[in-house]
């Protein structure tokens, strides 16, 4: 489970664990590439919007060297139930749409399914907007992935999720991208906004493996503390995988 935000890592995690599942939690891409050097998990799921290293880029890194762990991403930026365009993943859970019982059957339906195929596969590189250059024009900044060369070009439209393309000015590969659109569609706002209702959820429906007179913050409280321990990196495998 790799995730960002600490409340959702814990209340996600606590669900999978809860439903037969052995976690390892991790805060972003960079966490996550560590962890799978310790170990390879079964499935792999993951927020496209962290800090250090996107869902994007982990995915890509993930398809090339790890092409057997099944790939689920998880969003507040779309609304589709569907793999939006440039992830690289298996299957897609769309956070604030669908019910956290949802994202069980579809973790179910994509380890039925097995990994895709996409081992062989770039995802588009993932770049942060840097400004505006000495024309008042917004730019960006693109490496090139074949020859490695950066250059920067001017972006007159708003970022959306769209993979675009562009020529490299030093070679004559085409590089796919996405421009970073997630202050748009996926604001503090509104992933405080997704955190509350996604845990209220929880709340009332009584997460599985609670007793009817435990809340869901002691719960917490005590997957924080379980949590805290040292322990060393698992998988998500599932425990009773033969048996069901």
């Amino acid at each position: 489970m790799v995730e960002d935000d600490v409340m959702v890592r814990q209340t996600v995690s606590m669900l999978l664990s809860d439903n037969g599942y052995r976690v390892s939690a991790a805060c972003n891409g960079f966490d996550a590439l560590l962890r799978l050097q310790e170990e390879v998990p079964d499935v792999m799921v993951t927020d496209l919007n962290m800090p250090e290293m996107s869902g994007f880029e982990l995915l890509s890194v993930v398809r090339r060297r790890f092409p057997s762990i099944v790939a689920i991403a998880t969003s507040a930026a779309y609304s589709s139930a569907s793999v939006p365009p440039g992830v690289i993943a298996d299957a897609f859970y769309a956070k604030g749409k669908v019910s956290s019982g949802t994202l069980l059957e579809i973790i179910t339906a994509a380890i039925k399914k097995g990994p895709l195929g996409h081992d062989r596969t770039t995802a588009p590189v993932w770049i942060p907007r840097n400004g505006r250059d000495h024309n008042g024009k917004p730019y960006v900044v693109l490496t090139c992935t074949e020859c490695l060369r950066s250059f920067p070009f001017t972006v007159a439209h708003e970022p959306t999720a769209e993979v675009l393309k562009t020529q490299c000015i030093y070679c004559p590969h085409e590089v796919s991208y996405i421009i970073d659109f997630s202050r748009g569609l996926s604001s503090p706002l509104k992933r405080a906004a997704w955190k509350a209702q996604f845990l209220e959820a929880q709340s009332a429906s009584r997460i599985p493996g609670t007793t009817p007179s435990e809340t869901l913050p002691q719960r917490l409280a005590q997957i924080a503390k379980e949590m805290a321990k040292p322990v060393k990196a698992t998988s998500a495998k599932r425990n009773d995988r033969y048996n069901r």
